[in-house]
């Protein structure tokens, strides 16, 4: 079959007629005439453009336009392929249910046999019993030693008296801590330390003391600190006022920090929290000195009765909490990366009165 390209080239030839010339004429590009001599429609926007292209060019040398249509027709109809409708195979129309039919016999038969397996499988002897979490309550006896313990709930404090005994039991250890007792349940905040009246008699018999206590979780109990309100001075000794410095002792330069102010003077608690890792000295009283080097998280309590040195090689990872007379005092004294050397002492003022300081050490 003869080519519409081909035509159109012959004729142009025969009639000694260049591109150019024609482009003139026409308006049609040489790249775009070229192509239709060449019957390549990738260079142009849409098929219309081709064969309006195509009209011009044909009835410019002359050509049937019709007949260049026809052969360019032929020629599109010949290299389309057929519709997909007429080279499907079409599946039985018996087979899609079979398939499902096999589906569902074989998910059945793998149900038959799990069912039977678990029938076939012997029963456990009569005396098995079902495993459950091992709730191990403790019992503590309250004496004049001091009771440092992490408690959870439903453990158990005995306080001795006159009547007998009375049954402390930690009824919760989430957010705070609770202790039910016979005047009833009684709240402990984390860091604070209360003097309890566990009988309701009007006079306290224990003072608590939370160090760590979870936000949310009861199953981590309380870290806490409790003794007998009779023998707290015995539990930890009473301060040596021969070793309490007068203030008219200090150097005149001497500044301090007063923390509070009381007609007695009694032991104390300093509480280091540390929010990331510093080596951390101190020394309570006459005792040894304690150096160690103490991770993101931890905790350090002190008990001194008349005062402690602290040494921090960076006072400002460190939040500093002194406990005293049921009260908490923050001490915010350091910059990052300082180092801190502090007492936090007794001192005796000139109206006899003592006050708890902190005193900046050179």
């Amino acid at each position: 079959m003869e080519s519409y390209g081909e035509l159109l080239k012959k004729t142009r030839e025969q009639k000694n007629l260049d591109a150019e010339t024609i482009s003139r004429d026409t308006s049609i590009t040489v790249q775009y005439l070229k192509a239709l001599e060449e019957e390549d429609l990738s260079i142009f926007p849409g098929e219309p453009y081709y064969v309006g292209f195509l009209k011009i060019y044909a009835e410019y040398l002359g050509i049937s336009t019709e007949k260049v249509l026809t052969l360019y027709n032929a020629k599109k109809l010949q290299e389309t392929p057929p519709p997909i409708e007429l080279t499907k195979r079409e599946k039985p129309r018996f087979l899609i249910p079979l398939i499902v039919i096999g589906i569902i016999i074989f998910i059945t038969g793998i149900a038959v046999g799990i069912i039977l397996f678990i029938k076939s499988r012997p029963k456990p002897a009569e005396n098995y019993t079902t495993i459950s979490k091992n709730i191990n309550i403790k019992k503590y006896e309250l004496t004049e030693d001091v009771l440092t313990e992490r408690l959870f709930k439903g453990d158990q404090l005995i306080l001795s008296n006159n009547g007998g005994n009375i049954i402390l039991t930690v009824a919760e250890t989430a957010n705070c801590f609770g202790l039910e007792t016979p005047a009833g349940i009684q709240y402990v905040q984390l860091s604070e330390e209360i003097e309890l009246d566990v009988d309701g008699n009007g006079l306290a018999e224990i003072i608590v003391y939370v160090s760590d206590v979870s936000s949310t979780d009861v199953d981590r109990g309380a870290e806490v600190r409790i003794m007998l309100r009779d023998s707290a001075n015995a539990a930890i000794a009473a301060p040596d006022e021969s070793q309490i410095l007068k203030v008219e002792n200090l150097p005149k330069d001497k500044k301090w920090i007063e923390i509070l102010s009381d007609n007695r003077a009694y032991p104390f608690t300093i509480k280091a929290t540390f929010r990331s890792g510093s080596l951390f000295r101190y020394k309570a009283d006459r005792k040894d000195v304690i150096e160690d080097f103490i991770g993101k998280g931890e905790v350090v309590e002190i008990h001194p009765s008349n005062g402690a040195r602290i040494w921090i090689s960076n006072g400002y990872v460190v939040k500093m909490e002194v406990i005293a007379n049921l009260k908490t005092y923050d001490l915010n004294f350091s910059k990052e990366g300082e180092v801190v050397v502090e007492d936090i002492k007794w001192i005796k003022d000139t109206d006899g009165r003592y006050k708890l300081v902190v005193l900046n050490v050179d």
